[in-house]
């Protein structure tokens, strides 16, 4: 499924780039149509696509874009991604605007396939979090997607986590599940975060939904795996690389989040070029 905001994703990227008007595309013979084609520098994941039509769409309705890759598939170096043929002023306004989704999202599911192939052989899901560019959450969530990982809570009206400060400000775990339960729409997930066994026995028996295992050492973690036995889900988090992540997975957690696959991503480099 697409993003809800694609649309107004990409509307807020045009006005922040355009502004009261393009000064230099206005230089331009309004007759004048342009061909172009879309390069990779870099091997990936492709990402992004609608966001680049759409990009496009909202700028001239007559501008052609003919994939040569399809979303999700692996591009390589000096490829051609896609051809683009119209209105020389759209093209020429659109190009920075859909390169930077193209090359953000790109990154952000090239990421996401690394760290889901580092886990393969294990039954353990890749999660992301809440750690994205500001405006771009669902936007990355979708790239996300695309790279074979799945999406925790949106936000934080989605979904309760229970991390270490509402623990400390409400007076204990029981407590904070308690009220939780008491306060929540009917069928949210209720999930507590825990630093040690302990609290994870707490979180269990006030019957938490679900339980993050928060820097857990690999032994540690085994050792709740074991204990837990299947009765909720667990999901470990912290500090987690493309390094540790196929032993984090090999614990047996039902999940791992990673941050860094939305937050510390290196845009690939593309470029389009006019023929």
């Amino acid at each position: 499924m697409l993003p809800a905001d694609l649309d107004a994703t990409v509307a807020r990227a045009l006005s922040e780039d355009l502004g009261s008007g393009d000064l230099s595309a206005a230089l331009i013979d309004p007759g004048r149509e342009l061909q172009a084609r879309i390069i990779s520098r870099d091997n990936g994941i492709l990402c992004g696509q609608p966001y680049a039509e759409a990009v496009f769409a909202q700028l001239c309705s007559g501008l052609q874009i003919h994939w040569r890759i399809g979303e999700g598939e692996r591009i390589s170096a000096n490829q051609e991604l896609c051809s683009l043929h119209g209105p020389a002023a759209a093209l020429l306004s659109g190009e920075r605007s859909a390169l930077n989704f193209l090359q953000l999202l790109s990154a952000t599911a090239t990421q996401t396939q690394a760290f889901v192939e580092a886990m393969q052989g294990s039954t353990t899901r890749l999660l992301d979090t809440r750690k994205t560019l500001p405006g771009l959450r669902l936007a990355q969530k979708y790239a996300v997607r695309v790279g074979g990982g799945n999406n925790h809570r949106l936000g934080l009206f989605d979904g309760i986590l229970i991390k270490e400060n509402h623990i400390a400000a409400i007076g204990g775990i029981r407590a904070a599940i308690t009220r939780a339960r008491t306060l929540a729409p009917v069928l949210t997930r209720i999930e507590v975060e825990v630093e040690t066994l302990e609290q994870l026995e707490e979180a269990v028996s006030a019957g938490a939904d679900m339980v993050l295992l928060d820097n857990f050492s690999l032994a540690t973690l085994r050792e709740a795996v074991q204990w837990v036995a299947g009765r909720i889900p667990l999901e470990a988090s912290g500090n987690i690389s493309l390094a540790t992540v196929a032993s984090v997975a090999a614990t047996g957690v039902d999940y791992l989040s990673v941050g860094s696959i939305t937050r510390n991503v290196q845009s690939l480099d593309l470029s389009l070029r006019y023929l």
